[in-house]
């Protein structure tokens, strides 16, 4: 009987041994496969993107820089309208979906469908989700999960720099090619 046992107890962790290492490769597989660079519709040289942005929007944009807290005019801004890429004019946020988080940089509880991609950020030591332009790959900023409990739940906490406010009404600027 306990020999039975024992030859059940073996196979069960042989058989959970075999899955583990299917599942291992799998995840390897899929991470080797998010390791793939992306393509984005609007690309430029880094001299490219130099000549058309400002070294503070160049630093946060296309170097994952942080500005400083309570320094952009977007931060208290909360008239009707759409808020672009700063890098490729690609719509990312809807200022209806603005709330003031009291950290001193703009907070959207929701992006525009489809605008913002999430990306995992090692660069302070511990893994951040970080957010970026869908249409660029600039960085935007980065998302928690300390906002509105009453809509999504979530911070999108983004650079004013990395944005510019179009007032409702006003035409959206063509994408920056």
């Amino acid at each position: 009987m306990i020999k039975h046992i024992l030859i059940a107890v073996m196979a069960i962790g042989f058989v959970s041994c075999g899955n583990n290492t299917s599942k291992e490769i799998a995840m390897n597989s899929s991470h080797d496969h998010m390791q793939q660079e992306k393509v984005y519709e609007v690309k430029k040289s880094n001299a490219e993107w130099k000549e058309v942005l400002t070294a503070s929007q160049y630093n946060v944009l296309r170097e994952a820089g942080t500005e400083r807290p309570h320094t952009s005019p977007l931060n208290k801004q909360y008239a009707p309208g759409t808020l672009v890429c700063g890098a490729c004019h690609a719509p990312v946020y809807d200022n209806a979906h603005k709330f003031d988080s009291g950290t001193g940089w703009p907070s959207y509880d929701r992006a525009i469908e489809g605008q913002v991609e999430r990306d995992t950020d090692y660069k302070i030591g511990y893994a951040r989700t970080e957010l970026k332009c869908n249409t660029c790959g600039s960085h935007l900023g980065h998302e928690f999960s300390d906002g509105p409990r009453k809509t999504t739940g979530k911070r999108h906490c983004i650079n004013g720099v990395a944005l510019d406010f179009i007032p409702q009404g006003q035409e959206l600027p063509p994408l920056r090619k």
